[in-house]
């Protein structure tokens, strides 16, 4: 909609004839926006370009249409306002593209959609990641002009199911039943797209440090059941949820999935079937805070007109017309009308401080690793010193606690993975120090076998630590087998330094990793060392050739933490 500024004293004449012409031009070719021109008194006209997020896009239209229509001048010009719906995924890859950058998990722009010259998302989350590409991308102040709080939205009669009638719910809750009911069927929205997904998921993270030693896993368990039912956008999530309250129905549609309670209200202002109830989350995700952000590089009339048209978004009428589109004021207060169409709420919807960008940028690295397909050869040690108790794990050995490190990890794994097994020490077939177990093949057809597999491995008690050899031979068969489609890793879970005496030297097998390492193949190598025998200055150097990462679990007991940590390894 394209909105300007007119000066008044137009005549009647003038205004009757400007309105045949509007007239004329709607029975002729479905106009559908109308602009207001500046008399000849402007000294020239102020052009100000706003993309909203699309629930907001009605209210900022309607309060640019009457403060740039009430004679509004900047430095003795006019004003002109052009209002765009836009969705924010789309203008932050355009913004990062202007730049010569790219956003994980976007790809690049589609050369249709503008960077505008004021611009609000639906959250602060989108300047957060760009600002982890360029700190002055986006400007420091972008203050609040809404709120929507990020709710569980669920069909009613499930919540009621479940006895979650009190709008409310807990993660530790909500966890156990995503990581142990696979009747109830979970989604989100694409959370590289979507800011009320990485809000969720960011409570989901922040989680998990309360819930004991299985905290990290259960956060990876229930990543993996979202992301089951995953949509690209808010739309094609919703027509998931049951259309009809029978039991079929509803045991075959989307049962939860992480929404603003502005998608929540809109969507059951259609009058389905199975209206959706929002629940709050606790601890709560950060809200859709509608950041009012003024892009850099604006003159100083656009910079005074921006400023000038952000006040207006204060006034009762805007308040009312933010109701109108089931959206808080900045505050967190729900206006007149919206308290009148949704009844009381356990929802709120509090002010906090944007995330770090950091945080949000290991969140969205986690979900793209753990979600991703991914091709894996699993390598177990299985020497003597595997033996050895670990106080802290009540007593198991370390080989007791690796295996169960490896069996929790199987655990979390989709069926689009394909995973191997291996063991090593030394000498275990004929002169090679490791030997397959399972092969790499998919997990639809053998978790089974690789579960009971694991449940066979047992140390060699005089065994030493062929680890070098098993290395380099683990690395050509995964890349050997190398699919473009998938992250290709090694993953190595010992408790020692290499002490084979008949076997490659360490500066021999970086050597030839170096030598056989191809860009376009890349395979990388995850090792994890367990104990006070091994250290990273022993390992690094390996994944310092091929990609990945080493990581020390002095006490053994932690192995299964840093093992999930090493899975969600960018690029594993």
């Amino acid at each position: 909609m394209i909105v300007r500024h007119r000066a008044t004293g137009r005549t009647a004449q003038g205004a009757w004839a400007l309105s045949i012409v509007v007239v004329l031009l709607l029975g002729l070719g479905g106009w559908i926006s109308y602009r207001l021109t500046g008399s000849s008194d402007c000294s020239g006209t102020v052009r100000l370009s706003v993309a909203t997020a699309p629930e907001i896009a009605p209210a900022i239209r309607d309060a640019a249409t009457r403060w740039a229509g009430d004679d509004r001048r900047i430095q003795g010009k006019c004003v002109a306002v052009d209002v765009v719906s836009a969705n924010p995924a789309d203008i932050a890859v355009a913004i990062a593209s202007r730049n010569g950058a790219t956003l994980d998990g976007l790809g690049q722009p589609d050369g249709r959609t503008q960077v505008p010259e004021i611009w609000i998302p639906d959250s602060s989350t989108w300047l957060q990641r760009l600002r982890a590409i360029k700190a002055d991308l986006v400007p420091t102040d972008a203050p609040s002009v809404a709120r929507s709080p990020v709710v569980l939205a669920m069909p009613e009669p499930v919540a009621a199911a479940l006895g979650w009638t009190g709008g409310r719910v807990a993660w530790p809750a909500l966890l156990d039943r995503l990581v142990t009911d696979s009747r109830l069927h979970a989604g989100i929205v694409e959370p590289t797209r979507d800011a009320a997904s990485v809000s969720a998921l960011l409570a989901l993270s922040g989680v998990a440090a309360t819930l004991g030693p299985d905290g990290q896993q259960a956060v990876v368990g229930a990543i993996r059941a979202l992301a089951e039912g995953r949509s690209e956008v808010p739309s094609a999530l919703l027509v998931r949820f049951p259309g009809h309250g029978d039991t079929e129905t509803l045991a075959a549609g989307l049962a939860l999935a992480p929404l603003s309670e502005q998608a929540v209200l809109a969507y059951n202002a259609n009058k389905p079937l199975v209206p959706l109830t929002g629940l709050a989350l606790d601890p709560a995700p950060a809200a859709l805070d509608y950041p009012y952000t003024v892009l850099p590089g604006l003159s100083p009339a656009r910079i005074e007109a921006a400023e000038a048209l952000r006040l207006a978004l204060s006034d009762l009428p805007y308040r009312d017309q933010l109701s109108r589109q089931r959206l808080r004021t900045a505050d967190g207060t729900p206006g007149t009308e919206f308290l009148a169409s949704v009844g009381n709420s356990a929802t709120v919807a509090t002010a906090t401080p944007a995330a770090d960008p950091s945080a949000i940028g290991q969140v969205l690295a986690t979900w793209i690793e753990v979600t991703r397909a991914a091709r894996m050869l699993a390598v177990i040690d299985v020497s003597g010193s595997m033996l050895t108790p670990v106080p802290a794990a009540g007593g198991l050995t370390r080989e007791q606690v690796a295996v169960a490190a490896a069996k929790g990890g199987l655990q979390l794994f989709d069926n689009s993975w394909e995973v191997g097994l291996w063991i090593f020490a030394t000498n275990l077939d004929g002169d090679k120090d490791y030997r397959q177990l399972v092969p790499l093949g998919p997990l639809t057809s053998q978790r089974t076998t690789l579960r009971t597999a694991l449940d066979g491995i047992q140390p060699v008690r005089k065994g030493n630590t062929g680890l070098y050899d098993t290395i380099l031979a683990a690395y050509r068969t995964v890349q050997d087998g190398w699919d473009p489609g998938r992250g290709n890793s090694v993953v190595m879970i010992t408790d020692g330094k290499n002490d084979d005496p008949r076997g490659l030297t360490r500066d021999q097998l970086l050597a030839e990793l170096k030598r056989i390492a191809d860009p376009k193949r890349p395979v990388q190598v995850i090792l994890l060392g367990i104990g006070t025998e091994v250290t990273e200055g022993d390992l690094s150097p390996i994944p310092q050739v091929t990609g990945g990462g080493a990581f020390i679990a002095k006490d053994p007991s932690t192995i299964g933490d840093i093992f999930l940590k090493a899975l969600t390894l960018p690029g594993g």
